[in-house]
This record gives structure tokens, C-alpha cells and sequence, in this order.
């Protein structure tokens, strides 16, 4: 009986968790978030002009994101850099961490603006002979 009552809340509150996740996916906000799983399975059943076009504004967005936040790594990089002392400096200073967090979010802005290119391609070139 106990066991019941604990599967039932645990899907209760699966099913609540879910219905939240829907709502906040089809809200229309700024910027929308997707897990991978579900960018996989947009990827996977995207065959018209909007599907593509979701896919690639999503990923514009991402680009952006992660050039936002190289920006500021490039700062903190910067003024890291400043305060360094070069003879007593172990490895790896934190102007090191600075800098790979830069050439990390600039690599992950990179690939989000080639797959926003692609899918911006794919959604006017694949359908433009269907639109006359």
C-alpha cells in the first residue's frame, strides 16, 4: 500500500514537471531552451520551412549567447592578465582559465552559427521551389 502511494505521487509529480516543461516550450519568450534530447527530435522530424526556421533562429540565439558570454570572459581574460606574476605563477593561473573559458565559448558560438546557417539554408533552399 505504502509503495502505491509513493508511485503514485512520484507520477504525479512526473506528470506536473512535464506539463511545466510544455509551457515553458511553447511560451513564445525571448529565448527559448531545449534540452538535447529534444533538439535531436526537432532535428529529427524537422521537414517544413518552419521547423527549419525554428532550428535556425534557436541556434542564432545560442550563438549570441555564447558570444555575449566570450565577451566577458575576454574582459575577465584581460584583467587577469594584469595581475600576474610571472616568476611565481603556477600553472594554471587564473588568466589561463580565463582564456580557455574564452576559446571554449567562442568554438560553442562558432558551432551554433554554422548549424543556424545550415538550417537557415536548408529551410529557404530545400522549399523554394515548393513556395511558387
Amino acid at each position: 500500500m505504502k509503495t502505491n502511494l509513493i508511485a503514485t505521487g512520484i507520477l504525479f509529480l512526473a506528470i506536473a514537471g512535464f506539463g511545466n516543461a510544455q509551457e515553458t516550450a511553447s511560451a513564445g519568450g525571448s529565448v527559448t531552451h531545449y534540452t538535447k534530447a529534444q533538439l535531436k527530435q526537432m532535428v529529427r522530424e524537422a521537414h517544413t520551412p518552419k521547423q527549419f526556421n525554428v532550428l535556425a533562429s534557436y541556434y542564432d540565439e545560442q550563438q549570441k549567447h555564447y558570444l555575449q558570454q566570450a565577451a566577458e570572459e575576454r574582459q575577465e581574460w584581460v584583467q587577469r592578465s594584469e595581475n600576474v606574476m610571472a616568476v611565481a605563477a603556477k600553472y594554471p593561473r587564473p588568466a589561463d582559465s580565463a582564456r580557455y573559458q574564452y576559446e571554449y565559448d567562442l568554438t560553442k558560438a562558432s558551432k551554433a552559427g554554422g548549424l543556424a546557417a545550415k538550417y537557415s539554408q536548408i529551410a529557404t533552399q530545400d522549399f523554394a521551389g515548393e513556395a511558387r
